[in-house]
């Protein structure tokens, strides 16, 4: 019964690593499970400190997601209008799948700048750097997963 929850414990921090770069898959709370799947071996292999410490990254990790593009956006000289259209882009767009979420905000970020009444040249720029902070968010994901994914392999 022990190579089950490992196996599946691999399968779930692999498939989080998929969902850090796929946007529709919640990346970190899906390798978390991979973890907390471990805990049904015998002896449990993470203490309750360490399983408390990764719930925290992982709703840190989930936070941040949505943070990190409109700080993007204000880095790369947006305004409030940036921001705001970079996280409605981010809602509305979320229903069209993968693409839509990583459009939406460069959209939402370039559609508000333009009614703040920006350049096209900043607006753009200010769009730029929602992108930047959609894959800055995606890196984390990644990151935070394939250590989950280590802690899964090393506890074997």
């Amino acid at each position: 019964m022990e190579y089950i929850w490992i196996t599946l414990g691999i399968i779930l921090c692999l498939v989080a690593v998929a969902g850090s770069i796929l946007p529709l898959l919640p990346g970190p709370p899906i390798a978390f499970i991979g973890l907390l799947i471990q805990q049904l071996r015998d002896p449990n292999p993470f203490s309750t400190r360490f399983l408390w410490i990764w719930a925290a990254i992982t709703v840190a990790s989930l936070i941040l997601d949505y943070l990190i593009p409109i700080w993007g956006t204000k880095r790369f000289g947006g305004t409030k209008y940036g921001a705001w259209g970079c996280t409605l882009g981010f809602v509305l767009a979320f229903w069209m799948g993968p693409v839509g979420v990583i459009v939406g905000p460069f959209l939402g970020a370039f559609v508000g700048e333009m009614i703040g009444g920006q350049s096209t040249d900043r607006s753009f720029k200010s769009a730029v750097g929602s992108f930047v902070g959609f894959l800055l968010g995606s890196f984390m994901k990644i990151v935070i997963c394939l250590f989950m994914l280590y802690y899964v392999i090393k506890s074997i």
